[in-house]
């Protein structure tokens, strides 16, 4: 008895002196705690963003919808730094491999969120934040439940309409920017319209009639709202709004350094206006060999002209979109984790007024992999002339280039990899957006480079390459636009004729993607990312030699996620000193 109690009192005084003293005992690792810490965020960030939560495929929060009251935003900024200062705290040197490369992630992904919380401050300054608020697309784009429990969701995300439009008028600046301001009542009114008509299209066929009538009361209450607040916007924010709509350089480069770019503004420029400038050359050079009597941009339109008739839309798409997987595995180009392609049909009604063609790709985490390519027709009320000019913008070089960007092997390839790896829920969760729009924007160049085209005859070859180019020379006037616009005053009309200018668009389009720059500077990543690539490709195949495959490398750069491509050189590339030659 007294041995066993003088047992009792050692291990008593050993922990307490443990305790006193942190260098006697270790009661936890950096590992352990980066594990619980991080497992912790996740769990936390999921209850915060429900509706990311649903489209990530995690079904337990569906009908749940964020707060969007000032008290959450200035919560939500001291839960973020609060979690900086917990990282903080944590060795990443003492980190295992694993460990390490999600304390990166998670280290970037909270600097990300403070950007927009804190630096951009968009719930004061962005109306469409809340504009886009009741979304609702993906309980009826995606059979991830019976309908009825999927209308149940939507009741309960309409029925918070209310709350969401009174934060809105609470939490936005007196004098907003003028393009966010426009967009924002487009969005809203374009959302009420959804509701009224293409989402009970959508929901004809439901029979339960009690419920159909709490959707319906709810539904009609979320139209008066986003009405309501379109009508706000324009009457109290338009007269009043500004264009002040650039963020500045001391915060680009900050958004660059999310992306784990320590380039700065100017230097990226420098490298878009010189490739842009090469881009053209191609485009004219490619152009003359197709036709040397005519201008490249009248050659372009030329070739547009090849283009499937409305009834061989969706059959025509769907073959060459199998013609081009088939390609992928002939070439050994990538690896396709998974048998289930991804399924061709018209874009649904609802969907068809701001879609022309798009990826329905399930979230990671979603039980089926199956996706929707939507291809959108033409209407039978068009006329002759409106159904020819749309069925222009699905000529057979053009549709072919964006299928490689959505599917196959863009967007679509990358999700299987990401669904079939080993990538931990970090991974899976939080992305890089150089690394997603990067990756579809860089396959459209690689399967044309691949020769991808090539096969009914060399002239074929060069509309494909004058299709990719055209692709090409948005991107560049993309990135060169986006830094004009933020950090050395471009104008809306200004950037409108760079585009018109250097990527031969028409004033409409060009406008379009004008207006998207002043609230989307990250737009520069499609490039930006592309050229990631390319670097770290040929860095990769240097350090390979000859045991360097394309497939090799594709497949080894989707299996880690979408993680910001600086941070993934330093897991593909053992020599650290190329490590940040990233351009």
């Amino acid at each position: 008895m007294k041995l066993f109690t003088f047992f009792l009192l050692s291990i008593f005084t050993f922990l307490q002196l443990g305790f006193n003293n942190p260098t006697l005992i270790k009661i936890s690792d950096a590992n352990s705690d980066f594990e619980i810490l991080s497992e912790n965020f996740i769990n936390e960030y999921l209850d915060l963003n429900p509706e990311s939560a649903t489209g990530l495929g995690l079904h337990q929060y569906d009908g749940k919808t964020s707060d969007y009251s000032l008290a959450a935003f200035i919560k939500q900024s001291d839960w973020l730094r609060n979690y900086r200062t917990k990282l903080e705290a944590i060795n990443p040197s003492e980190l295992n491999a694993k460990n390490y490369f999600n304390y990166k992630i998670l280290s970037l992904e909270i600097g990300k969120q403070l950007f927009g919380v804190d630096d951009r401050e968009s719930y004061r300054k962005n109306p469409m934040m809340y504009a886009g608020a009741v979304d609702v697309n993906i309980y009826i784009s995606r059979d991830f439940a019976p309908i009825e429990d999927r209308v149940k969701s939507i009741i309960k995300i309409e029925k918070n309409a209310p709350n969401v439009f009174a934060a809105a008028r609470q939490n936005l600046k007196d004098v907003l920017p003028k393009p966010y301001v426009e967009i924002a009542i487009q969005i809203a009114n374009g959302s009420a319209d959804f509701l009224g008509s293409d989402l009970k299209v959508a929901l004809k066929d439901v029979k339960d009639d009690a419920l159909m009538q709490d959707f319906n009361d709810a539904n009609n209450r979320a139209i008066s709202e986003l009405k309501s607040y379109a009508d706000y916007l324009e009457k109290e924010k338009l007269p009043k709004a500004d264009n002040n709509y650039a963020i500045g350089k001391e915060l680009y480069q900050k958004m660059l350094a999310g992306e784990m770019v320590t380039y700065t503004p100017e230097e990226i420029l420098a490298i878009g206006l010189k490739h842009l400038k090469e881009e053209q050359r191609r485009f004219e050079e490619v152009a003359k060999k197709i036709d040397p009597t005519k201008k490249a941009i009248d050659v372009f339109k030329e070739i547009q002209k090849d283009h499937p008739t409305a009834e061989g839309l969706i059959p025509d798409t769907k073959k060459n979109l199998d013609a081009i997987r088939q390609y992928l595995i002939d070439k050994k180009i990538v690896s396709l984790p998974s048998d289930v392609k991804a399924i061709v049909k018209e874009t649904p009604q609802y969907a068809r007024a701001t879609s022309f063609a798009s990826m329905d790709t399930p979230g990671p985490f979603e039980k089926s992999v199956q996706a929707y390519y939507y291809v959108t027709p033409v209407e039978s009320s068009w006329s002759d002339k409106q159904k020819d000019e749309w069925l222009t913008a699905f000529n057979y070089y053009t549709t072919d280039v964006v299928s490689i960007h959505e599917a196959y092997p863009g967007h679509y390839i990358q999700f299987l990899h990401v669904n079939a790896s080993d990538a931990t829920k970090m991974q899976k969760i939080f992305g890089s957006y150089a690394f997603s729009e990067g990756w579809a924007h860089y396959c459209e160049q690689m399967m044309i480079d691949e020769g991808f085209g090539k096969t009914n005859s060399e002239m074929t070859g060069l509309k494909y390459r004058l299709a990719q180019l055209d692709e090409s020379l948005l991107r560049y006037c993309r990135l060169c636009v986006s830094i004009k616009m933020h950090t050395q005053g471009m104008t809306v009309d200004e950037a409108t004729q760079f585009f018109t200018d250097n990527c031969y668009y028409e004033k409409q389009p060009a406008h379009s993607e004008a207006m998207r720059g002043t609230n989307d500077p990250g737009y520069l990543n499609y490039t930006l990312g592309k050229l990631m690539i390319f670097k770290l490709r040929d860095d990769y195949q240097k350090q390979e030699g000859g045991n360097y495959s394309l497939q090799k490398f594709h497949d080894e750069f989707l299996r880690h996620g979408s993680p910001p491509i600086p941070l993934l050189r330093e897991v593909m590339l053992k020599d650290r000193s190329i490590w940040k030659e990233i351009l």
